[in-house]
Order: structure tokens, then sequence, then C-alpha cells
């Protein structure tokens, strides 16, 4: 470990794991309100209650603030859903999906712009926003393969997920409106499920 590492470790050592998901909370707060270009170190401060030069010790710049706040906010709520049928996961997982879109769908636009221009950043998205998802909804597909329930090769079964996930991050651009649990159920009822259990007769 070099000299810089062990201050940076002496450092971190001093803030308590609650009082740093404080700071992230803080920092995914702000940029759902104002963007990232908008966020700034300052705004932060103010708003986790803390002197400025705890952000910078601790994180030192912006974007390393931001990309631990989206890797140590990961979500994990999708991980508990197993209902014993694919049809049930997938209702279950459009209501939790929909029941947190006002928050992420605000957090995942505000990223966007400045994700394309920062390597780090968008692997922070994909690390805390994305890919806990996917990799849940992956499993869920290859119980009801497992199961029975779905061909093992159905050419769908690799876009669950991306249409699960696109669905909700979309309609706000095509509609206006967020997408909600009624509408994440209606479109995995409509859209996901007919396309995942029709039969060998069906599909050809």
């Amino acid at each position: 470990m070099s000299p810089q590492d062990s201050v940076m470790s002496s450092s971190r050592s001093k803030i308590t794991p609650e009082r740093e998901q404080e700071f992230y909370a803080a920092v995914l707060e702000l940029l759902r309100e104002c963007g990232y270009d908008a966020l700034t170190m300052e705004g932060v401060a103010s708003r986790s209650r803390c002197g400025k030069s705890t952000l910078y010790r601790q994180w030192g710049n912006k974007p390393q603030l931001v990309a631990c706040a989206l890797r140590g906010t990961r979500g994990g709520h999708l991980v508990s859903i197993d209902t014993g049928t694919l049809a049930g996961d997938l209702r279950e997982t459009a209501k939790a999906l929909g029941a947190q879109s006002g928050r992420d769908t605000p957090l995942m636009h505000a990223l966007s712009h400045a994700a394309l221009q920062n390597p780090e950043l968008l692997e922070a998205i994909r690390e805390g926003l994305v890919e806990p998802a996917a990799a849940a909804i992956d499993t869920m597909v290859a119980r009801a393969v497992a199961r029975g329930e779905v061909a093992a090769d159905n050419p769908a079964v690799e876009f669950v997920a991306a249409q699960l996930m696109g669905a909700m991050r979309v309609r706000p651009m095509l509609e206006g409106r967020y997408g909600d649990t009624e509408y994440l159920v209606r479109f995995v009822e409509s859209a996901v499920l007919p396309v995942l259990l029709r039969t060998d007769s069906a599909r050809t």
C-alpha cells in the first residue's frame, strides 16, 4: 500500500458506514433535483451538513463521489422475488420497478449525458442501477427454463431484462409519465409473457 493509500484509508476509517450512506443519499437526491452538471461538492456538503473538506478528503472530486454513491447504494430489491412461476416473478418485478420508477428514472436521466463522457461514471451506473436488476431478472428466467416453463432455445430469453428496464426508462419520453406499477404489469402481461410462454406450435 502506498503512503497516499494509507492516508486515504485512515481518512475513510473516520466515517461510519451509516454516515457514508447519508452522504450517498444526499448526492442522489441532488442529482435528481438539479442534474449532474449543476451538482457541486458545496451543495452536497450543505445537504449532508458537513465541511466541504471532508468530501474532498474522502472522495477527491465530484465524479469519484458520484461513482461511489451509485455503487454504494446498489439496489438488490429484486433478488428476493421467487413466487414459483415466471409469471408471478415478472409481475412482482414489474411492481417493484414501478414503485421505484419515480426515483430511478430521474436519476438515470440526470446522469445519461455525463456518463457518455465519463467511462467510470458509466460503469458505476451499470454496477449500481442496471446490473443488479438485470441479474435478478435473468435468474428468474433461468429458473423458469429449469422448471420447463420456458423453452431453453426461446430467442426472447436474453431480452427480458432489457425489455422491462427499457419500458420503465422510455415511457417518460413517449408519454410524459413514469413507468409506474400499473403500466409495467400491463407491459409484462401483454408483451413479455406471451412471447416467453408460447408453445412450440405457436412459435412455428
